[in-house]
């Protein structure tokens, strides 16, 4: 099959998704590229969020996790922003179900073996997990017995996440980034 494109002689790619020839088929690759970036890693990790995959434009790159600007600084004059999460961490054979808007600070105060999982969401959110979780509170704190069913909800919250810190810093870049 020949090249759609007008005056064009050659063959068309055989794997092209649109018979391009290979010349036609690179040129509409590039123009792509320029207009919706192309997938590519940063030169170093974002100062945001850590990832290290970014999307080059022409006008330069961007994180593809968080979008911000490789290159530029953030605003130390600007508070941080304000991102409430609910935290499950685990101490021996229990586990608490907190809420915190600086889960850095949250984590120093508490005794704990490990954070295992975070969910965005406020105190609504906490007290739903609360209700959820009622059977296997210990008394009326936020520790709870490590149920099955709490089990398998941290499960399906830290499905993909290697670390819930991680998963924090970008939710803290895309609130820096909305601004």
């Amino acid at each position: 099959m020949k090249c759609c494109c007008p005056g064009c002689d050659d063959q068309a790619d055989a794997d092209a998704p649109v018979p391009l020839c290979p010349t036609h088929l690179a040129a509409a690759g590039d123009f792509s590229g320029q207009l919706f970036g192309v997938e590519d890693a940063l030169p170093s990790p974002c100062v945001a969020c850590g990832s290290r995959v970014g999307v080059r434009y022409s006008s330069g790159l961007v994180c593809a996790v968080c979008e911000w600007v490789y290159g530029t600084v953030p605003d130390d004059e600007l508070p941080p922003p304000r991102v409430e999460v609910v935290y499950y961490i685990r101490f021996d054979e229990r586990m608490k179900i907190g809420t915190t808007a600086n889960l850095g600070q949250r984590m120093r105060q508490l005794w704990h073996d490990e954070l295992v999982a975070l969910e965005l969401g406020g105190r609504a959110r906490e007290r739903q997990r609360h209700e959820q979780f009622a059977q296997w509170r210990l008394g009326t704190s936020e520790w709870f017995s490590l149920s099955p069913p709490l089990l398998d909800h941290v499960r399906v919250l830290s499905a993909g996440v290697d670390d819930p810190w991680a998963l924090h810093a970008r939710w803290m870049s895309e609130a820096v980034a909305a601004r």
